[in-house]
């Protein structure tokens, strides 16, 4: 073969024609797109089928399904029978303008492949309204509902907007440990972790269970907290902030706690209580306006849902305000600051408490407010959001820094409508002897603490942080009443499903 021949031959091979391949249109993008006729390919799971023509299809972009209309006559009879509520469709088809309301395009289909079966008669999610209740027992396929498609839509949102807040005024984003040997809160309420025979472990000469033969040579538990890491790295890189998930093993069967949850944790070092305060109420009032600003449909939605529910309800119970009002609620009204001591007086001398409406009466200076106080304060008295500062340091933790009157410490609490307590945290204790001696005063354990202890020893400075939970935040922007309902599989007593 001469060299000319091999030439040719090589450019035919090369030369010859690629399939291709049609890329994929999220839902969402389609809904905003001018119609030309374009040709395009969908996949997504049905979520009506009506007249062997209308198919609802929806790929979790949007709280909004794209319909798909097929020629009578034009599928085939045995592919007809298997596009029912649940199924999972490949579609391509024409984006057109739709004659229907309610939509500003379709898709005119020209060819449908099924890419998973659904039977109807064991599919739990028909198109008809569920009780939240049950589809927490079905916590797998829930987030193909509205409800919670909208919620998990907005949850990433909102994480997305706190690391954003952050990273914007360049704190540092650290992982503190999940599996840990203290116990920042002193509650007790711990997870422990362990790799021993727990029906019989090993025992020292005492009988005691000899933690130094576990895994990391120690008695460990998972996290309640990352705020006594995060101060560590405070105290090297002025601001930081830990993101993660965090335990409690309470047994508490309420719309308000998880025994798993996500906490929100900036330390800042040379930051006093009022630069705290003032940080927690901007960080509060960018992720709702994120919100607001990034997730209209689907809060839209929430919005509706919320004011059905509210409806349902007593008149004494109900809202003033709707979930969009509450959020604008909190992003157009300055946050009331005041004293515990300035809130204890309020509450003493307020209607519900002399008419003993309170079902926990505020009698006693050093009370720790409920939820129902907190409340009060924000809906009924000052009408906008509320940060409590210099509470008793009986009521609050060893590491909050203690105020000169002896009696306070520089605690500061944001109280939300709805909510109540949504963020807690103080001025960190900076000086070595009054540290120790709070630490001896609660009788806790001085040696594991010795790290925490150091640090005011090297350096100390004056810091500050806070602690949001994450569920919480999602509970207000929601609207969600069950904070089982806002994260994606919910842990509390008696149920860790899925």
């Amino acid at each position: 073969m001469n060299d000319g021949l091999q030439f040719a031959l090589k450019i035919t091979f090369f030369a010859a024609p690629f399939a291709v391949i049609m890329k994929r249109s999220k839902i969402r993008e389609l809904l905003l797109t001018s119609p030309a006729s374009q040709h395009v390919l969908v996949k997504g799971w049905v979520r009506t089928f009506r007249n062997n023509q209308f198919i609802a299809l929806n790929d979790g972009s949007t709280i909004h399904n794209l319909q798909c209309v097929a020629a009578l006559n034009s599928i085939d009879e045995g592919t007809l029978r298997r596009i029912t509520t649940g199924a999972c469709l490949s579609i391509q088809g024409e984006l057109i303008a739709s004659p229907a309301k309610g939509q500003a395009v379709e898709v005119k289909v020209t060819s449908l492949e099924v890419l998973g079966d659904s039977d109807p008669e064991k599919f739990p999610l028909q198109p008809k309204k569920h009780s939240l209740e049950f589809l927490r027992e079905i916590a797998h396929l829930r987030p193909r509902t509205n409800t919670f498609g909208a919620v998990m839509r907005l949850r990433h949102a909102m994480a997305f907007a706190v690391h954003k807040f952050f990273n914007d005024r360049q704190f540092v984003y650290v992982h503190t440990p999940v599996i840990t040997g203290s116990d920042a809160e002193g509650a007790g309420a711990m997870f422990r972790v362990t790799t021993m025979d727990i029906g019989n472990p090993p025992r020292d000469e005492q009988g005691k269970i000899n933690y130094k033969e576990d895994f990391f040579g120690r008695e460990t538990n998972l996290t309640v907290s990352g705020q006594l890491e995060g101060e560590t790295y405070a105290l090297a890189l002025s601001e930081i902030y830990t993101f993660g998930p965090t335990f409690r093993a309470e047994n508490s069967n309420t719309t308000r706690h998880l025994a798993e949850f996500w906490m929100i944790e900036p330390e800042m070092a040379f930051y006093d209580i009022n630069d705290n305060m003032q940080l927690g109420q901007d960080l509060l009032q960018y992720v709702v306006k994120y919100a607001l600003d990034n997730c209209k449909d689907d809060i839209e939605f929430l919005d509706k849902r919320s004011a059905e529910e509210e409806a349902g309800k007593p008149q004494e119970q109900r809202s003033e305000l709707g979930l969009i009002d509450r959020l604008k609620f909190v992003t157009e009204n300055d946050f009331q600051r005041l004293t515990y001591t300035e809130a204890f007086d309020i509450l003493r001398n307020s209607n519900p408490n002399k008419k003993k409406k309170f079902q926990f009466l505020i009698e006693q200076w050093g009370a720790d407010f409920q939820s129902e106080h907190e409340r009060y304060l924000v809906e009924k008295h000052f009408k906008k959001p509320v940060i409590l500062r210099d509470y008793p340091k009986e009521i609050k933790s060893f590491y909050m820094r203690q105020n000169d009157d002896g009696k306070t410490v520089a605690a500061m609490d944001i109280l939300f409508p709805g909510i109540g307590e949504i963020i807690g945290g103080s001025q960190r204790e900076e000086r070595y002897d009054r540290l120790l001696k709070r630490i001896e005063e609660l009788k806790l354990p001085e040696k594991d603490l010795w790290w925490y202890l150091e640090l005011r020893k090297f350096g100390s400075a004056p810091h500050s942080g806070f602690g949001l939970g994450f569920e919480r935040l999602m509970q207000f922007v929601s609207g969600m009443t069950n904070i089982r309902d806002v994260i994606p599989f919910p842990r509390f007593p008696g149920n860790a499903e899925f």
